[in-house]
């Protein structure tokens, strides 16, 4: 055997001499070669030695045994061999030597299979580390290679467990090749027996470590099971088209990827202990999940005439398998889902509703209690799907279902909506309302969005504030709720809950932010929509305790995550706007809900006048609250909302100092650097052409009568009763015009005022809103005087390209009175 070669110390001394003496550099260079090479370690030329000239040639036996025997020999030289042979396989690997690559790898095995010392530890780390470079080789010949290596290091029982050694590589790698599409399909099923064969020696390997708990972690296994399965699905898709197959061999278990799948599944289950199958199962529902669904809304479909307990028991099971599926899901199949629960929310309120009316559908053995409270478990159930399922999807998911809901609510007056309500009626409508807003409000439950423009874009913001809407109490707290789920984006909702008056509102410890320019836009384009929809949402007469504390959150969401000081004059505006409506009531509005709107005022004036932070204002409010409480308590929350409030009989001889005043209020935010112009112009609420097509009450008419009643928002003694009694005094008043100019100059001095300080946006709203009247006028008028007479001579209509007469007789003629004698 080959040993170092010993030098003398005089010849190691000889370079040096050479230098000084002036040899030549060309034996000087030859001589220190020589030297070098004599001086290289025993394990290296070993190593290099069973490396041919020419790779076609193969390893060298004969050297390959004397690297074998040194290293059953010395042990101890293991790591340092497995070390050098990683640089030259590396090497080779990117120098695409692969005949030499093969060279390496052969020698690696044998020293693996031969050595089984206690120094293999060091040595099996450089072999993974060659294995890692064949796998992550674009060569599907080296990636068989390694696969092999490494299958044959699984079956190889170390003495002592490794703790530190771990495979989150190998497995990532071999399932990566489970889903190989290589263009040729021999290589491709080559690959793909290569990567279940290694996620077999994986699994064998680390079961049979101490530390085989690490290989059942939900990681390793959610990727594990679906490569497994994917190969088992591919054989399955073929044999349903070519028939049954026969009983496959050893050899064909060895080539067929399907086969040696299912072994390695089965292999796998076996040898899961009790704690860990759970890992191990979930992925095939994952795996599965969408077929399952599928096949689950394909029996819901078959079934939707059946009783609605069967109805109820399938979407129970269908909430169960969406919670697997949901994080996982795609568009189509996202849409699937939704579309057809909403198809059997539909259906199951037409049956209630035909149920109700006495149709024919239904068990005529079942009363119509029972059946309506049948199929309330079949609506509920599919609200609790419909709000699981999308409460788990990711934002950009969500944000599409939350329009595709949107888009079936029935608005009346218009086609916008998806969903058939011909058969519903009233009744049935108002039911599928309120069930795709609860649906709504389970989606938007715990959607963040950066901006309010995405949580609210104006195609879903339209439908959710449209008067139709605003019919039911019920439906008005939901679009409440929507909105609450959307606006409030840093949880402030639970400490706002119940209306009151808030000692304190540092206590709460609001979180905001500084509004952003998107915010910010966002208000100047839908913010008089915003208030339009809380100023009519107060004046409703079927409000209950429930209304008004969801319109006193929306205003304090909007002045915490959207409020700049343009806003929040708008928002002091709108409440004091409020606060004359309750006092004039020109709507007619029971003391109850007049008193609610003079509560709900109250708490949130006490709420910003606190988050502005202007002691003046602070001030005016404290005082305001306190001669309430003391003459006044039906008009603060804390007393209106609680049961047997003593109600006053009217509300117009109370003294003003009971009231908020926009004197006293721009007179405190003007010192503060507020502008304060705005706030002497009464708020109006902003047209919409919806108005005209609700069932609701047009609000034009109390939009001009608002303007001329309400010349400033000071309440004052001189308001007097609708009903007042006619005597002399009072005819004479009205027969004398003396004072007619100055009221001509005051309205002339208020519509200029008005012109000069008003937002645009208001201007352009009751413009708008004229304009619009006028139109419609114009149209009628039109209608009537264009259309020409008949005539006995015939009226010219073309049908089909040709020209034709249609004559009418004269006695059927209607003439006007004038040319009839």
């Amino acid at each position: 055997m080959k040993d170092y070669v010993q030098v003398p110390a005089a010849e190691l001394e000889k370079p040096y001499e050479l230098a000084s003496t002036g040899e030549t550099p060309t034996l000087l260079c030859l001589r220190v070669c020589c030297c070098c090479s004599a001086l290289r370690p025993r394990y290296k030329r070993l190593v290099d030695n069973i490396f041919p000239e020419d790779p076609k040639d193969g390893l060298v036996k004969a050297d390959m045994e004397k690297l074998t025997f040194y290293a059953v020999s010395a042990p101890e030289k293991l790591d340092r061999i497995g070390s050098y042979l990683a640089e030259r396989l590396s090497r080779d690997v990117v120098r695409h030597r692969t005949g030499y690559v093969l060279i390496a790898m052969e020698a690696l095995d044998q020293l693996l299979m031969a050595c089984h010392s206690q120094s293999i530890k060091p040595f099996v780390e450089s072999f993974l580390h060659m294995v890692a470079k064949l796998l992550e080789s674009g060569e599907p010949k080296l990636q068989v290679l390694g696969t092999n290596s490494f299958v044959k290091f699984a079956n190889i029982e170390e003495d002592t467990p490794s703790y530190h050694r771990r495979y989150d590589f190998f497995v990532s790698r071999f399932s990566a090749m489970c889903h190989s599409y290589h263009s040729d399909p021999e290589t491709r099923t080559e690959i793909r027996i290569a990567g279940i064969r290694g996620i077999q020696g994986v699994v064998r390997k680390t079961v049979n470590d101490e530390l085989r708990a690490t290989i059942w972690e939900p990681q390793h296994m959610d990727k594990i099971v679906p490569s497994l399965l994917f190969n088992m699905q591919k054989i399955e898709e073929a044999d349903s088209r070519i028939g049954p197959p026969p009983s496959p061999s050893a050899a064909d278990k060895e080539e067929n990827p399907a086969v040696l799948a299912e072994n390695c599944f089965r292999e796998l289950l076996g040898r899961a202990s009790f704690g860990n199958m759970n890992n191990a199962v979930r992925p095939v529902f994952a795996q599965y999940s969408h077929h399952v669904i599928q096949e689950i809304l394909g029996h819901l479909d078959a079934c939707k005439k059946d009783s609605p307990r069967v109805r109820a028991g399938i979407i129970q099971v269908l909430l169960e398998a969406v919670a697997i599926a949901a994080k996982g899901s795609i568009g189509p199949t996202v849409l699937e889902v939704f579309n057809t629960l909403l198809k059997h929310l539909r259906l199951s309120v037409e049956f209630e509703a035909n149920d109700l009316q006495g149709g024919p559908i239904g068990n005529a053995n079942l009363n119509t209690s029972s059946k309506d409270s049948d199929e309330k478990i079949v609506q509920n159930a599919i609200i609790q799907t419909i709000g699981f399922f999308g409460s788990n999807l990711p934002d950009y998911q969500r944000s599409e279902i939350m329009m595709f809901i949107m888009g079936k609510v029935p608005v009346f007056g218009t086609s916008t909506h998806t969903l058939d309500i011909s058969q519903l009626g009233d009744l049935g409508t108002r039911r599928i309302q309120i069930m795709l807003l609860r649906s709504l409000l389970m989606v938007t439950s715990g959607y963040k969005a950066k901006t309010i423009v995405t949580a609210l874009p104006g195609s879903f913001l339209d439908p959710l504030l449209s008067p139709s809407l605003m019919e039911d109490y019920e439906l008005r707290q939901l679009v409440l709720e929507v909105m609450h789920n959307l606006m409030d984006r840093h949880d402030n909702r639970a400490k706002l809950r119940g209306i009151r008056i808030i000692p304190d509102v540092a206590d709460l410890k609001i979180k905001r932010e500084k509004i952003c320019r998107q915010d910010t836009s966002f208000m100047k384009k839908n913010g008089q929509q915003l208030y339009r929809h809380i100023y009519l949402g107060c004046k409703e007469e079927d409000n209950v305790h429930k209304n008004y504390e969801l319109l006193y959150t929306s205003l304090a969401l909007i002045t915490i995550e959207l409020a700049n000081e343009e806003v929040v004059i708008d928002l002091i505006r709108l409440a004091i706007a409020l606060q004359d409506s309750a006092i004039i009531n020109e709507d007619n509005l029971p003391m109850f809900h007049r008193c609610g709107i003079m509560a709900l005022v109250a708490a949130y004036l006490n709420f910003v006048s606190q988050m502005i932070a202007v002691p003046a204002f602070c001030q005016h409010v404290s005082k305001v609250i306190e001669i309430r409480t003391m003459e006044a308590p039906y008009f603060l929350p804390e007393h209106i909302f609680r049961d047997k409030c003593m109600l006053p009989k009217s509300l117009e001889k109370h003294d003003k100092n009971l009231y908020f005043l926009t004197n006293k209020i721009a007179e405190s935010l003007g010192g503060s650097g507020y502008s304060v112009e705005r706030l002497s112009v009464p708020y109006v609420p902003q047209v919409t052409d919806e108005d005209r097509l609700s069932r609701r009450k047009s609000i034009v008419d109390t939009v001009s009568i608002q303007v001329d009643i309400l010349p400033n928002s000071i309440p004052s003694d001189d308001v007097v009763s609708n009903t007042e009694e006619i005597t002399f005094e009072a005819l004479k008043k009205a027969i004398d015009t003396s004072g007619m100019e100055e009221q001509e100059k005051e309205k002339r001095r208020l519509v200029i005022e008005k012109f000069q300080k008003a937002p645009f946006e208001e201007i352009a709203a009751q413009c708008e809103s004229k304009a619009n009247l006028l139109h419609d006028r114009l149209a009628q008028i039109l209608e009537l005087t264009i259309r020409p007479p008949p005539s006995p001579s015939g009226t010219l209509t073309i049908t089909s390209g040709h020209a034709q007469y249609q004559s009418v007789p004269v006695y059927e003629m209607k003439f006007p009175d004038l040319c009839v004698y």
